[in-house]
């Protein structure tokens, strides 16, 4: 059983961090960091790329109309935003949603290690192509969305960004599919892994290959 109050402990102190956090140029323009929210004690960790424009206003991840869909997809899972956290690879709007630059994401890096260190989630969902790399580095979302693999004690499983459906209506009923069966499934199945104690707290490890497995629970 994982110690809420330390993992909660432990992101009040890397949130406070990310506020006051330099690192990268980001935080110049920026209204204000956007560290993450959710349960500490979550089995899920969505992880997505970098704060929305509404992120940067509230200070709160996935907020505006790519925020409410998420609600929806959740919902659809069987989730809400009480029962898992929500994250970014960096914590500060970029300017013109231009693409991460290495730099930045390095940047970044140590408060997302300590974030699924803290809250030890049993799946991670990567959503986007950026958030991908950093747990399948050389796989392509196209061809991965949906899938799973273990890897660092964890299942991740890779989807589309919510916000991209907003955007490419032809997205958006594979967004949709993926919430409503292969995450549901994703994390059935991690639970098994982890009653049989092939998953746990270990550390956050590359994958040693780009080759997810897929679920055949559906």
């Amino acid at each position: 059983m994982k110690d809420v109050t330390e993992a909660r402990r432990q992101l009040e102190v890397i949130a406070a961090e990310v506020q006051q956090c330099q690192r990268c140029d980001l935080h110049v323009g920026a209204h204000q960091a956007v560290p993450g929210a959710g349960n500490p004690q979550a089995e899920v960790m969505l992880v997505g790329e970098a704060p929305s424009a509404y992120d940067d206003r509230r200070g709160y991840p996935f907020s505006g109309p790519s925020g409410q869909f998420l609600d929806e997809l959740l919902a659809l899972a069987g989730l809400d935003r009480e029962s898992v956290y929500l994250t970014n690879m960096v914590r500060h709007r970029v300017p013109d949603s231009r693409e991460l630059l290495p730099g930045e994401i390095a940047a970044c890096a140590d408060y997302l290690t300590r974030q699924i260190a803290a809250v030890d989630p049993l799946v991670i969902v990567a959503l986007g192509r950026g958030a991908l790399a950093r747990f399948l580095p050389n796989a392509k979302i196209s061809r991965v969305h949906g899938q799973v693999k273990v890897s660092g004690g964890r299942v991740i499983v890779a989807m589309y960004n919510p916000a991209a459906a907003l955007h490419r209506e032809e997205l958006r009923q594979t967004v949709v599919d993926d919430f409503a069966r292969a995450l549901p499934a994703a994390l059935m199945e991690a639970r098994r892994l982890a009653a049989e104690g092939k998953l746990g707290s270990s550390a956050d490890i590359p994958p040693d290959d780009d080759h997810p497995q897929q679920m055949t629970l559906f």
